[in-house]
């Protein structure tokens, strides 16, 4: 049985239901356009909060900047004011995105404490309002991303899952954690399965613990989610979903060598200073070093790496660094 295949969110046909997740900090501008090298479903930018939507902050526009090599492209509206719903969804239409979710699972405090991100689990019909709202202002597809519930004690996903459907939301992705779990434990793919039993039209997606190709598979298996949602295992493999479909399809899967990942890393590493200052472009080209490294044995050139304090370096040290010091012990194996 094939899992990987086109899905259709209204009249919108997405050409896999393999998407790539909002990360904070994560899911940036030359994030998506190494990612957009490889097919996926769909890809989300990082969460922007309402009310600096409708401000018309820079800084919260700069973060919804994207390319149409990018499409299909959705956008995250984090926020609880249900007043700010609607018009802050006609602005993401009129920004020209593909779609518009609503965030339901950001367990930060800060983010939690005025009820909005996953704080919105504790008030499922509000959400089931806010949505409301969303449909009701754009002709786009409205998406939300939630989490398995509050606690242990409020798994409340296939009630969200109803409320969500029943406000005319198209789609509805459950993260297997808890808000109080954050990102500690294993998922808990059951609720997600319980969610999909609850759904009569509206498409379920299951998120959590997808690091590799066949986490993909499995997470379609188990629970019979309509699509899947990689997020911290997207982090230094803008190819994952390429290696889901292939092993789906029984192709070939993709020969990730130390090399080749040194050559993502510095075609990403290159991107950065084209879109941030200098300053914020070494610490993030520090930080997603350590993504495509981590898998192999790089220590050496993580703690040099780090010690870099230029663009420049940075770059010259990957460029000329020794591939026997990257070498990992089954070149390829991390990375499928």
């Amino acid at each position: 049985m094939r899992y990987v295949k086109p899905i259709q969110f209204k009249s919108l046909t997405l050409p896999s239901n393999i998407f790539y997740s909002p990360l904070a900090g994560c899911s940036d501008f030359p994030f998506r356009q190494m990612a957009s090298s490889f097919p996926v479903g769909l890809m989300y930018c990082e969460m922007v909060k309402m009310d600096g939507l409708i401000r018309h902050e820079p800084n919260t526009y700069h973060l919804l900047d994207y390319r149409d090599t990018m499409r299909p492209i959705g956008a995250q509206l984090c926020g609880s004011n249900l007043k700010l719903a609607g018009p802050t969804a006609r602005i993401i239409e009129d920004l020209g995105f593909d779609v518009v979710d609503l965030n339901c699972g950001c367990p930060v405090d800060r983010v939690t404490k005025d009820g909005s991100g996953s704080g919105l689990l504790k008030n499922p019909a509000l959400i089931g309002e806010i949505i409301a709202e969303m449909v009701a202002a754009v002709n786009i597809p409205v998406t939300l991303k939630i989490r398995a519930g509050w606690d242990s004690n409020s798994l409340n996903a296939p009630e969200i899952t109803r409320i969500a459907e029943a406000a005319g939301a198209t789609a509805i992705a459950i993260h297997g954690r808890t808000r109080v779990q954050k990102y500690r434990g294993k998922a808990d793919r059951e609720i997600i399965r319980q969610s999909k039993q609850a759904a009569k039209k509206i498409h379920v997606i299951g998120n959590g613990d997808l690091f590799t190709a066949q986490d993909g598979l499995d997470l379609f298996e188990q629970t019979g989610c309509d699509a899947v949602l990689a997020s911290r295992g997207t982090m230094g493999k803008p190819w994952l979903a390429e290696s889901i479909r292939r092993l789906d399809h029984g192709e070939p899967s993709l020969e990730i060598t130390d090399e080749l990942v040194r050559d993502y890393l510095l075609e990403h590493i290159n991107l950065i200073p084209l879109y941030k200052t200098k300053s914020k472009a070494i610490l993030d080209i520090k930080r997603i070093g350590c993504w495509f490294l981590r898998p192999i044995k790089a220590a050496k050139i993580r703690s040099q790496l780090n010690s870099c304090l230029s663009v420049e370096e940075a770059i010259s040290l990957i460029t000329e660094s020794n591939m026997n010091d990257l070498s990992s012990p089954n070149p390829s194996s991390s990375f499928t």
